[in-house]
């Protein structure tokens, strides 16, 4: 059984960083992991992916084919890669992981919005799925920017319903202190909401309390685990969440 976790962010929220650095701690920890690459324009990465959709799709390609510009081409491919589905699926059967971490598109949109995306996420595999969503943290110090992510975690979970774990990530890059703020803000609602009237005003306050509040209301919660790609920092935590969906707490690996 192949248990299979996209990582999924705004661009610069560090899927790739994060997906090179955990499956090297999974590793280490003699967990049976394999990584993937859903990136058709990536141009480097900080680990090899095991997997490797650039093998059957590129957006330089696309691009120069179809006198297409970036945007253009990042968006065909997003519906070519659907179509090579069975040979990523084939891929994913040969090398037969018990976890698979799939690094999912700089730009969001391109997977998590179209069409194609959830198609990808269905067809892949049969087998359990999550979602890890990483919120920024440089992003979320501010209480808007956080509600904001909020609401993008709301609307991808609502695209691909499968559990859904979250992540701050970076958090190597702000103080313990602030870390340690934007994690009550996603524990205690009040907290929350404390933070946007101090913080914010106008517009930016009732639009961010109102938000905030519509998704409470949905019984959504968005719990963070703090993690640093760089530091392994959060990586038990992260793990020890993965194994809680999967596996009921018990290790993936045997």
């Amino acid at each position: 059984m192949v248990f299979i976790v996209f990582i999924i962010g705004t661009a610069g929220s560090g899927k790739s960083l994060l997906t090179a650095s955990f499956s090297e701690w999974l590793k280490i920890n003699e967990q049976d992991v394999a990584t993937m690459n859903l990136d058709p324009g990536a141009a480097k990465l900080p680990y090899t992916p095991d997997i490797d959709v650039r093998d059957y799709v590129t957006v330089d390609e696309i691009m120069e084919k179809y006198d297409l510009g970036p945007n253009g081409a990042l968006i065909m491919a997003a519906d070519l890669i659907a179509g090579e589905i069975e040979n990523l699926k084939a891929e994913v059967d040969d090398i037969n992981p018990d976890i698979l971490l799939v690094d999912t598109p700089g730009q969001m949109e391109i997977f998590a919005f179209r069409a194609s995306g959830p198609y990808i996420a269905s067809e892949i595999s049969k087998e359990p799925k999550a979602i890890t969503y990483l919120f920024d943290s440089v992003f979320s110090l501010n209480p808007m920017n956080y509600v904001s992510n909020m609401f993008l975690a709301a609307a991808v979970y609502m695209r691909f319903l499968l559990p859904q774990i979250h992540v701050l990530s970076k958090c190597d890059l702000i103080s313990n202190n602030d870390v340690e703020i934007i994690a009550g803000w996603s524990e205690d609602r009040e907290a929350l909401e404390n933070a946007i009237n101090k913080m914010l005003d106008g517009s930016k306050r009732l639009l961010s309390y109102r938000l905030s509040r519509t998704i409470y209301q949905l019984g959504l919660n968005f719990s963070l685990i703090p993690v640093s790609a760089k530091t392994n920092e959060g990586f038990i935590e992260l793990n020890a969440a993965l194994e809680r969906v999967f596996a009921g707490g018990e290790r993936i690996t045997y």
